[in-house]
């Protein structure tokens, strides 16, 4: 089948024969599934559409065990095959689209929950995260964290490309201490070699896009199931929305699992909440304990607010209604993008969640074009905020222009239409990744393309790659 060769037109390589050396393993070749399973939600970012939607693969594999994910890389080896490993493709930077074609490596076969202990769970790589919170209940526990895309996100997705979500405000981002315990992932060499990664040293593969190792399992930490209450709040104006917020966040007894506010002008986007909450309204969104409701609701009057949606898991599916966080986080996103693609979002960091007069004043800055969604979260311990606003994308020089205001006023632009790793999320090179790179994926197989520095230091041994990163 030529034509399959040629849906990227980026290599030349032997496509029936790497099919034959596979054989025993699910694989997908039919152009228009190829093209599906090369895509994820980059199409968020205009600027990355542009660049990415003629980036195929030419294969897809779907391994069911570590043996076979370790057979088809060895294979992609043998060729020099560029290789890309996808879970649910829910990222939003072209994390799981192949630049230069070649092997794509489907996880979602390899879907088991392994082991469930006392404060943690472990899990193949393709395990959807709503699948392990469901594996979770019987023992009376949930996942610490999880991504709003919970019912298609992998856990090895949101290993390789995530960096918190619903669960931060309690209990920090992935990377802080205890939350990511542990994980397995295989080199790409002639003979994969499985290794073991434990506490901080996970971090060496964590948030690296899958460029640096073939992630099989992880293991993650988990809480005490609660009976949780999702609560949908209306203010008069986004300061006062954003003030209740902060000091939700900052109540670590109330133990809120996520708190979000967003623009009046982004809710009128939420067509399911008609009737539900006030219309031309800012939002408050967070899920609370049954516990801490009442608290919840005295901090909401105190601001000036109106709880207007309180349900627990019962009420909420007998009232036909989402879950609430499916209005948080980049979900907002895509409720506006339904409606209207002409709308796009940007990552940027707020230097100070508490300064609520610096959020009023770049509010009134902003203009129309933007409208802010704020996202709370701990990291290393503090409280901190980030903006997703919607932004209406007119060029790229008109989202340049946005950024500029948004630094004038001191917050940091995490580019979200960038799609190397160390254009948006880390804003610098993580030479660790790139030496754990070396050391997984000598030829450069995984994700190539994705980041900036690794053809600076593809030639450079392993431990002199690691020591750039303290002579920076």
């Amino acid at each position: 089948m030529k034509d399959d060769a040629s849906i990227s037109g980026r290599n030349s390589l032997d496509w029936d024969a790497i099919a034959a050396e596979l054989d025993g393993v699910e694989l997908i070749r039919e152009p228009v599934l190829v093209k599906k399973r090369s895509r994820d939600f980059f199409w968020y970012s205009p600027i990355l559409n542009r660049t990415l939607k003629t980036c195929f693969g030419d294969l897809v594999a779907r391994p069911a065990t570590p043996d076979q994910m370790a057979r088809c890389l060895a294979v992609a080896h043998a060729h020099d095959a560029p290789v890309v490993l996808r879970g649910g493709g829910t990222g939003n930077y072209g994390q799981s689209v192949p630049l230069d074609g070649g092997l794509i490596i489907d996880t979602t076969a390899m879907n088991r929950v392994l082991e469930i202990g006392d404060g943690w769970v472990r899990a193949e790589a393709g395990a959807l995260m709503a699948d392990i919170n469901a594996a979770l209940a019987e023992s009376g526990q949930e996942l610490a964290m999880f991504p709003s895309t919970q019912d298609i996100a992998t856990i090895g997705g949101f290993v390789a490309g995530g960096s918190g979500g619903i669960g931060s405000v309690a209990h920090g981002m992935l990377r802080d201490k205890g939350n990511l315990i542990g994980l397995t992932a295989l080199s790409v060499e002639a003979e994969p070699q499985a290794h073991r990664f434990e506490g901080s040293d996970a971090l060496h593969i964590h948030h690296a896009w899958g460029l640096n190792g073939a992630i099989t399992e992880v293991t993650v930490r988990c809480v005490p199931r609660q009976d949780w209450i999702g609560c949908i709040a209306s203010f008069d104006d986004y300061t006062s929305a954003y003030a209740a917020g902060y000091d939700l966040a900052c109540d670590k007894e109330m133990g809120c699992k996520l708190v979000s506010t967003v623009d009046a002008r982004i809710a009128g986007y939420f067509p399911r909440l008609m009737g539900h909450v006030r219309q031309g309204a800012d939002l408050l969104v967070a899920m609370v304990p049954r516990a801490g409701l009442e608290g919840l609701r005295a901090v909401i009057t105190a601001h000036g607010g109106t709880l207007d949606v309180a349900l627990d898991e019962g009420a909420r599916q007998a009232a036909g209604l989402p879950h609430v966080f499916e209005f948080s986080y980049n979900h907002t996103t895509l409720q506006v993008l339904k409606s209207d693609r002409s709308a796009t979002y940007q990552q940027i960091g707020v230097p100070d969640a508490g300064d609520i007069g610096a959020i009023a004043r770049l509010n009134a800055d902003l203009g129309d074009d933007v409208w802010q969604h704020h996202e709370f979260a701990r990291r290393g311990g503090a409280v901190v905020s980030f903006d997703l606003p919607i932004v209406w994308y007119e060029s790229d020089e008109q989202l340049g222009r946005v950024n500029a205001i948004y630094e004038r006023h001191g917050f940091t632009v995490h580019d979200a239409h960038a799609f190397h790793v160390e254009g948006g999320g880390l804003k610098n090179v993580d030479y660790r990744h790139l030496a754990w790179k070396k050391r997984m994926d000598p030829k450069g197989l995984m994700n190539s393309g994705k980041s900036k520095a690794w053809p600076q230091v593809r030639d450079l041994p392993a431990d002199q790659i690691e020591r750039m990163t303290q002579e920076e």
